[in-house]
């Protein structure tokens, strides 16, 4: 069975490849349709993005469509940058100038304040309208600098107490089992496997 994964972010579609290994799918990425633009992001929460991009783009393509909308919630700023995160410093998206302007926010702020959590919601849309959505968290905290060449977004800077590294420090296999982005995936595979079933009865 053919499934589109619909995002735009190489280091997101690493992710959910290697998060969705072993489903007998074949994953397609949005580059294989140049022609679709991308819909406006206009819900409050993450669950709403998530649920709107899989929607259009199943609809647009006629495919099974895992779409994800995930972000960084700090508690010494009220929960930004929230569903605004890839966009936090303007457009375009640009991951060095979110952190810079992240860091700037928290200046001087003491390291037991910096409490922050990866927010993910996973949709899976099928073309005739149905979704599911399936959400995942990480607790951690902001560092005053950016720490390790993995993952992508805020994970230079997002500190994992239990592990004594930030995300992006992390081998993928760790950071897949723990993420977000990989309990809300994980989540959603017995969706996908119902799926696969219903197609091939």
């Amino acid at each position: 069975m053919r499934i589109l994964l619909a995002t735009t972010n190489a280091g997101k579609l690493r992710e959910f490849r290697q998060i969705l290994t072993g489903l007998a799918v074949e994953s397609v990425a949005l580059e294989a349709f140049p022609g679709i633009r991308e819909p406006e992001e206009t819900e409050s929460t993450f669950a709403g993005n998530a649920g709107l991009k899989a929607q259009y783009y199943a609809g647009k393509t006629g495919l099974p469509t895992v779409a994800d909308d995930s972000g960084l919630e700090v508690d010494a700023l009220g929960g930004a940058p929230g569903v605004l995160s890839a966009r936090y410093a303007g457009e375009p998206k640009d991951d060095a100038a979110n952190n810079a302007k992240l860091l700037a926010a928290l200046s001087g702020v003491e390291p037991e304040r910096r409490t922050a959590r990866f927010r993910c919601a996973a949709a899976l849309a099928t073309p005739d309208g149905c979704v599911r959505i399936e959400a995942g968290t990480i607790e951690g905290r902001i560092i005053d600098a950016p720490r390790g060449s993995n993952g992508f977004g805020y994970d230079p800077l997002f500190w994992v107490d239990d592990y004594g590294c930030t995300t992006a420090e992390m081998p993928p296999e760790l950071k897949n089992a723990l993420s977000h982005r990989g309990q809300a995936l994980r989540k959603l595979c017995p969706h996908i496997k119902a799926l696969i079933s219903a197609e091939g009865s």
